[in-house]
């Protein structure tokens, strides 16, 4: 599947690429006759913005974490692997009864 990079991410062919916090502070919308206050439209902005900037480090953050588990778990596994001997097979009939 192709790769598009948008904000030094890779996201496959087909998916928006994420918005960027500089993107929403930057964002020009056209000019109407009866439009919004810019004023609170930048404020807005910077808001949305900042909480993007937030959630991104939040995920980059809970990457990392997630990265440190798994490589722990298989850490683990693998001594546990060598360490441990292997279950004895047992036999149907050898039972107690």
């Amino acid at each position: 599947m192709a790769q598009v990079y948008r904000g030094g991410q890779p996201y496959p062919a087909g998916y928006p690429g994420r918005l960027t916090p500089h993107e929403v502070r930057t964002r020009e919308f056209a000019a109407r006759r009866r439009g919004v206050d810019p004023d609170e439209v930048r404020e807005f902005q910077a808001r949305v913005a900042n909480e993007l900037a937030m959630l991104n480090e939040t995920v980059r953050l809970l990457s990392q974490e997630n990265d440190r588990i798994k490589r722990a778990l298989r850490d683990w596994q693998a001594m546990h692997t060598r360490e441990c001997p292997p279950p004895q097979e047992r036999h149907h009939n050898s039972g107690h009864w």
